[in-house]
């Protein structure tokens, strides 16, 4: 089965606030299996334009994927992210290799 995963782009507008949710998201991920795969960090756009921050997450699979960025407990959390930051998400299945 193919993992899923999150890819945003952020530009933060207020750090502090954007910390409280880097804190509280946390848990929500625990419990869909979900793991940092890029959190930032060095980036370069040679083409097009990208925000100023850049995070993939991975999940077990992409029904998790989805059901993690819908629960309940996440968009609360995602209110303190929208506080602070503008976003693009998408989520996206991985590709299984043939074999």
């Amino acid at each position: 089965m193919p993992k899923g995963y999150w890819i945003g782009q952020l530009d933060i507008t207020d750090p502090a606030i954007y910390n409280t949710y880097k804190l509280a998201d946390v848990e929500p991920f625990k419990d869909y299996g979900a793991r940092y795969v890029v959190r930032g960090g060095r980036q370069e756009s040679p083409e097009g334009h990208w925000r100023s921050r850049t995070v993939v997450i991975e999940f077990p699979s992409y029904d998790a994927a989805v059901a993690c960025y819908h629960d309940p407990q996440f968009q609360a959390i995602m209110a303190v992210r929208k506080l602070s930051s503008i976003a693009d998400v998408v989520i996206v299945e991985g590709h299984e290799p043939e074999g």
